[in-house]
This record gives structure tokens, C-alpha cells and sequence, in this order.
């Protein structure tokens, strides 16, 4: 059976594990390791690094880190198991990749303004007529 398509099949969490893992482990392991000028590596799986922002490269010998990205080859006849394959190495320096993968990524602000005042609206009985959020200070 293949419930891989099925509503509510379980994924992986790659926003929460950048997040919660990898951001926190580049600041203080990665940080470390960079203040005593050491290069490091991270292997991720194919699917998670292309969920990251993208991480302008440099050359090998520029590098401070190297992203040994690894993916998954299903069995090609029954019985035999998966193998794990590196697709490619990604050098980059240490500081602007960091900046890139804990920059938040905000959307217009208008966007957002929109969406609270949609939800603010659905919680009253009776929308308001003549008030909004969209410039509670006035600005």
C-alpha cells in the first residue's frame, strides 16, 4: 500500500528543523569552529536544502562551509535497499550564509495588515463599519 499521497501522510518539517536545528547549531558549533578559523561541513538531505534561501556560492578555497547535499535512490529491483548518493557540494562563506538562512522573510506589510483584519473580522458578530487595523498608530 502507498499512503504517500494520502491527506495527512507525515512530511518532514524542513521550515522547523532550519529553524529550530540548523540555524541554532551554525550560530554557536558553526561559530566556534569559524573564530578559530576551521571550515566546516553539513550534509542535508536534497529536499531540505532547497527549502533554504538561496546561498550565493564562492569557490572551494573561498569556502568556510561546505553543504553536502545527499539524496535518496529508491531500490531499482525488489529486495534490494536504498542508497544514499551525494548530489553536490555547495561552498559558501560562513557569515552570508548564515545571514541568508535566519534573515526572516517578510511579505508586504499591507498583506499582513489584511489577513489580521480578515481574522479580527470573522471573531465579531457584527464587523466593524468604520474601523480597521491598517493604521492603528496613525501613521
Amino acid at each position: 500500500m502507498d499512503w504517500t499521497r494520502e491527506a495527512n501522510y507525515p512530511r518532514p518539517d524542513y521550515l522547523s528543523s532550519s529553524r529550530k536545528r540548523l540555524a541554532p547549531q551554525l550560530i554557536f558549533k558553526g561559530g566556534i569552529l569559524n573564530v578559530w578559523g576551521k571550515k566546516t561541513a553539513v550534509a542535508l538531505h536534497k529536499c531540505f536544502f532547497e527549502t533554504l534561501p538561496p546561498l550565493p556560492q564562492v569557490p572551494k578555497d573561498q569556502a568556510d562551509i561546505a553543504w553536502l547535499i545527499y539524496d535518496l535512490s529508491p531500490p531499482s529491483e525488489p529486495g534490494d535497499h536504498y542508497e544514499l548518493s551525494r548530489e553536490r557540494v555547495v561552498y559558501t562563506r560562513f557569515d552570508v550564509a548564515l545571514m541568508q538562512i535566519t534573515k526572516p522573510r517578510a511579505g508586504k506589510i499591507e498583506n499582513f495588515l489584511r489577513h489580521i483584519q480578515s481574522k479580527v473580522d470573522e471573531k465579531l458578530e457584527t464587523p466593524p463599519n468604520n474601523q480597521t487595523i491598517e493604521n492603528p498608530l496613525g501613521n
